[in-house]
């Protein structure tokens, strides 16, 4: 027999996987999976089209084409005052997650710490796990997830090397604030400590609230490889592709992996968005657009006997359910996709240790339609 010992012996088919395939089991609306039933810019399929039949179907250079990244250069200057260098500081890469797991290998040696903050991304500790180091979960609760800052400064030691930092955050969509930024700069400055900014819902803010970006601030931007997605920006998860800028020291060693990773990312789609992105109304009219699905899924949500958390980014809205049932959060959605015909995600699965505070995350980026219906079947519980 041939044997192999697992790297990730506790890791299983993810929660995304198993909502969305118990979905289209039953017939269920879909509103688990983070991705919309809506369709991209015809605009930008067009010029997918056109570079495909102008010829861009051969490899890209290994760090992204370079109209591309003058672009997001651009974007940089233009939106946080931060310029980062299209030849050296630049990287395209095949999606946010692919971007985040180059920066993990990139940086983390073996009995590294890292901070993470939980209920996390679930990318973020496997990654951690296979390169040798150590997850140093910080637990966040409902309703409002605020980082206790102190308690961060407990985890620092010797060996913390990263500390990974998601707003607008999935699946609380909170975002930070000006005082966690402070409190991020004072605990940083002085340190050898990197930061894994993962701001792939950055153009997703919602009440004119303020992105801060790490690349915003000097002491933040020095240590911060800064992940972002075009998938998340132009309603193409399915494209995967993403990119990732920091300090030429450090993309430096990014590029090392990504090569012998993915090498590179497919051609016509780096031409199609270089070109999309010339204006910046594609990205700058996000905040309106799904503010709008919010406003309405909120709306309509208020009807039901869930109790809205606090939404101020992302394409993500998190309810408690306690006045409801005491079932658990995974039985909870399971039994509504079931009974009632929509998905959600229960946050248990984005705690390491399984913490259960009764909330579900439902994804609105969504037709209004579909919101409408899967609002219609909630209404029943």
């Amino acid at each position: 027999m041939i044997r192999i010992t697992s790297k990730l012996p506790r890791v299983g088919t993810t929660i995304f996987t198993t909502m969305s395939a118990l979905a289209a089991e039953v017939g269920a609306i879909n509103l688990s999976q983070g991705f919309p039933d809506y369709d991209c810019p015809p605009e930008l399929t067009d010029l997918v089209n056109k570079a495909m039949k102008d010829g861009h179907n051969q490899y890209a250079p290994m760090a992204g084409l370079m109209s591309l990244r003058e672009e997001i250069s651009k974007k940089f200057e233009k939106l946080y005052g931060a310029h980062y260098n299209q030849d050296t500081e630049i990287t395209v890469t095949a999606g946010g997650t692919q971007a985040i797991f180059t920066a993990i290998c990139t940086a983390i040696q073996p009995n590294d710490e890292v901070i993470v903050f939980e209920p996390a991304y679930d990318s973020y500790a496997p990654a951690i796990k296979l390169m040798g180091g150590v997850v140093k979960s910080l637990e966040l609760s409902p309703p409002d997830y605020s980082i206790p800052w102190d308690m961060v400064r407990r985890l620092i030691s010797n060996r913390t090397r990263m500390i990974i930092l998601n707003s607008p955050q999935n699946p609380t969509a909170t975002i930070l604030q000006q005082n966690d930024i402070d409190e991020l700069i004072s605990i940083v400055t002085n340190q050898d400590i990197m930061i894994l900014s993962d701001e792939v819902y950055e153009h997703l803010i919602f009440d004119n609230q303020t992105h801060h970006s790490m690349a915003r601030y000097e002491e933040l931007r020095k240590r911060s490889f800064i992940v972002a997605s075009f998938g998340k920006l132009f309603h193409t998860t399915g494209w995967k592709v993403g990119y990732c800028v920091a300090p030429a020291i450090l993309m430096q060693e990014f590029r090392k992996v990504h090569q012998f990773l993915v090498f590179s990312v497919n051609s016509p789609m780096q031409y199609a968005i270089a070109e999309y992105l010339k204006d910046e109304n594609t990205y700058l009219e996000l905040a309106g657009f799904f503010q709008q699905k919010r406003d309405h899924f909120r709306s309509g949500m208020a009807q039901t006997r869930f109790e809205l958390l606090p939404c101020a980014g992302s394409y993500f809205q998190s309810v408690t359910y306690g006045n409801i049932s005491d079932e658990k959060d995974v039985e909870m959605a399971m039994r509504i996709t079931r009974e009632f015909g929509v998905a959600s995600i229960p946050t248990s699965e984005f705690y390491t240790r399984g913490t259960d505070h009764h909330v579900l995350r439902f994804c609105f980026a969504k037709k209004q339609e579909t919101l409408d219906n899967a609002v219609n079947k909630l209404m029943k519980i």
